[in-house]
């Protein structure tokens, strides 16, 4: 009998270190598993924070890689049936004598639903000259679009534009002084955006998209993809701006 007691506490014990011993493997699993949880959780929260982040930009975003394009800045009716595409340089001559020449024009066919206006901004005089003017108008303008007053701030800088070797929109300064020239736009979103430079990468994008387009000179201008402004031979005039507009209605 005695053997027999013994026996029966010796397996009540294995039975007993056997139970505990699955418990402490299950405890170290669930342990597992909820680190593993947790850092699932973790890389779910941080790729959501990312997608968010990507998709607020305002074209913030470097040139390369799959950053996609910076959107042009568009004027007039969306279901126009003529789109005009416009890249432009704020220190560009060339560009200044061409708004010069086609603004009044341009923003009557867009009063009257024929012609919308795709602008892409570009900084080459910068690059090729040196400077910040181009680069910083560009910012100044993006600023003035987050305010609903692209078009009329666009026509400011080019009709105050400085000769292509004067630097002067590179000072925040004049171009906040410029803002005066339309109504309401100077404003203290506008000034913090101007002296912040919170376009900055928008338009770097821009300019980037710019010379991966094939074209190579300011203005380019095109109708519905069309350069319509390039050749000597045929140059373009208001007149016939209208009249190819209007064979689009």
């Amino acid at each position: 009998m005695s053997e027999k007691n013994h026996e029966g506490k010796r397996t009540a014990r294995e039975r007993l270190r056997e139970q505990r011993r699955r418990e402490e493997v299950a405890d170290k699993r669930n342990r597992v598993l909820k680190v593993a949880g947790a850092m699932i959780a973790v890389l779910a929260i941080a790729g959501v924070a990312g997608v968010l982040v990507a998709n607020q930009g305002d074209g913030s975003g470097g040139g390369g890689g799959d950053t996609p394009p910076a959107a042009p800045i568009t004027q007039g009716k969306g279901k126009a049936p003529a789109t005009l595409t416009i890249y432009e340089d704020f220190r560009c001559p060339a560009c200044g004598h061409f708004e010069e020449t086609f603004r009044d024009t341009i923003h009557a066919l867009e009063e009257a639903g024929q012609l919308k206006t795709e602008y892409h901004i570009v900084t080459i005089i910068d690059g090729n000259m040196g400077g910040k003017g181009s680069t910083n108008a560009a910012n100044a303008a993006a600023c003035a679009r987050d305010q609903g007053e692209f078009g009329p701030y666009h026509d400011a800088l080019f009709t105050n534009q400085p000769s292509e070797q004067d630097d002067a929109f590179a000072d925040p300064k004049r171009l906040i002084e410029l803002a005066g020239k339309v109504k309401g736009l100077d404003n203290k979103a506008f000034r913090t955006c101007v002296r912040g430079n919170e376009h900055a990468k928008w338009v770097e994008r821009s300019n980037n998209a710019f010379q991966d387009s094939g074209h190579d000179s300011t203005p380019t201008v095109l109708l519905d993809g069309k350069d319509i402004y390039a050749d000597p031979d045929n140059q373009l005039t208001p007149e016939k701006l209208r009249k190819m507009v209007a064979e689009r209605a």
